[in-house]
């Protein structure tokens, strides 16, 4: 009986005092039963859900431009952190009795961590599995090609994995410090908000706080799928998509004439360049020209002007007294029927220009009291009838137009004159291109915000990732630490 007793007793001390390997494997088959039979496993379907949620929130723009990316990628980020924190939150601190028990009875704290290092990085890469399937079933689109890994999956994955396992390794620490579940889970919001809110990406912070990133997993989280995604080179839609928000928005302003003509004027601008080369106006025939002034009234009442009496000169002065007579000048201003630009002070040009005229210019009159004296005198509409069909006038460019101005004394004359513009958002970016003014905006706001901590380089990947593995040692070591002096607790 004795003898049995020694046995049963010697065995006993084998058991208690095993080597810390043989612990690993003990606590780790320990941890699987409990993912099973104290559903440990509700953590993964928790997971499928924040990452359908998320994944249809930025799917329409993640790797799209450089705005959703960015915010992908920090959306992204926080589902690993909120994954790997709820993991291992109350892993320790809801067992700390048995855990102090059997430390007592020889249990290697070393092992114990381990083996929860072992069955957390298993659980960290199931999730981390799930959210990419299930991120892309909802409409992300993944690139094709990643910059260390053939796959840019397989890279992101590894990132999104190192996330997670270090916010898990610091909820592991946490549970480790914390006496019961309560205090742990009232622990745990402070953590996220520390890691979200000093992540560095999303919000700016003051210049003193900025050292604090360097003690949160979401900074070097966010860099590095910044990084993964090539975030610089996508382009930049917010201001643009304001711009068409802003569409009828009106604009009005007061410039001078001689502002617009030097404007109009520029050889350097693409967008002037092309609004010169329009043409404007039209070709028309003498006919035509004929019919309008036939049903004009503005012209029957010009006709009726009275010009000078008993006077010995040629037609073609009295023409040109008209186009020169400062009292003239409104009358010349008056169009001429439905064509457009075509005034009465054009058309007495035209005629003083015409070669087949001379002989007519070229005649004495006297006693002519009105313009219709003259224009009788020359058989004006009997010329245009005869010839009907031979074109007169034509398009001309804006650029055409605007020299003419430019070139024009009377309009230099005026060059202060004040001009009230009022147009919309909309007209202005349709007068430029849209497309154009969309690439400009683009490329420029993209420049403007290109961050050297997102530059697509693998030794930017690398070294993030390396960040992240020192704080999963980090905190694993300092829960070991933590719970080496758990036989002090004297709760």
């Amino acid at each position: 009986m004795a003898e049995l007793n020694a046995r049963k007793t010697a065995r006993k001390i084998t058991i208690r005092h095993r080597g810390r390997g043989s612990q690993v494997i003990i606590y780790s088959g320990k941890l699987l039963r409990m993912f099973v039979y104290q559903s440990d496993w509700k953590v993964l379907p928790m997971a499928a859900l924040i990452a359908g949620l998320v994944g249809m929130v930025v799917s329409r723009r993640f790797f799209i431009n450089m705005e959703g990316t960015l915010m992908g990628a920090f959306a992204m980020v926080c589902v690993c952190i909120w994954n790997g924190c709820f993991n291992s939150i109350q892993v320790i601190c809801r067992e700390r009795d048995v855990i102090k028990r059997e430390h007592r009875s020889g249990m290697h704290i070393s092992s114990y961590i381990t083996s929860h290092m072992l069955y957390q990085a298993l659980l960290c890469l199931l999730q981390t599995a799930i959210t990419l399937l299930i991120t892309a079933g909802v409409g992300v689109q993944y690139p094709e090609e990643g910059i260390l890994f053939r796959h840019f999956v397989v890279e992101f994955g590894v990132s999104m994995f190192l996330i997670t396992y270090a916010a898990d390794m610091l909820s592991l620490w946490v549970s480790s410090l914390a006496h019961n579940t309560t205090t742990a889970m009232t622990i745990m919001p402070f953590v996220l908000i520390f890691q979200l809110v000093f992540s560095g990406g999303m919000l700016t912070l003051p210049a003193w706080t900025e050292n604090l990133t360097e003690f949160t997993i979401s900074s070097p989280g966010l860099k590095v799928m910044a990084a993964q995604a090539d975030t610089n080179h996508r382009p930049a839609s917010t201001i643009t998509n304001i711009l068409v928000k802003m569409r009828d928005n009106e604009i009005s302003g007061t410039v001078t004439l001689g502002q617009v003509l030097d404007l109009m004027q520029q050889t350097g601008n693409e967008t002037v360049a092309a609004l010169r080369a329009r043409e404007v106006g039209r070709a028309y025939t003498l006919g035509e020209l004929r019919e309008t002034l036939e049903k004009s009234a503005s012209f029957d009442a010009f006709r009726q002007t009275r010009l000078l009496e008993d006077a010995d000169i040629t037609v073609e002065d009295l023409l040109r007294i008209l186009m020169e007579s400062e009292n003239m000048e409104e009358v010349r201003q008056t169009e001429v029927g439905s064509i457009p630009g075509l005034t009465l002070g054009n058309l007495l040009q035209g005629m003083t220009q015409s070669e087949n005229l001379k002989p007519v210019l070229d005649r004495k009159i006297a006693s002519l009291a009105t313009v219709g004296d003259v224009l009788d005198a020359v058989d004006a509409m009997g010329l245009m009838e005869k010839y009907s069909d031979r074109e007169v006038g034509g398009p001309v460019t804006v650029g055409e137009a605007v020299d003419f101005l430019a070139g024009n004394p009377d309009v230099q004359a005026r060059r202060d004159t004040e001009i009230t513009l009022k147009t919309t958002v909309g007209r202005l970016i349709d007068l430029a291109g849209e497309e154009k003014v969309k690439t400009f905006l683009e490329e420029k706001t993209a420049a403007a915000s290109y961050n050297k901590a997102y530059e697509y380089r693998r030794a930017n990947v690398i070294g993030y990732w390396l960040h992240l593995s020192m704080f999963i040692v980090l905190f694993a070591l300092l829960a070991m630490i933590t719970l080496e002096f758990i036989d002090k607790d004297k709760r």
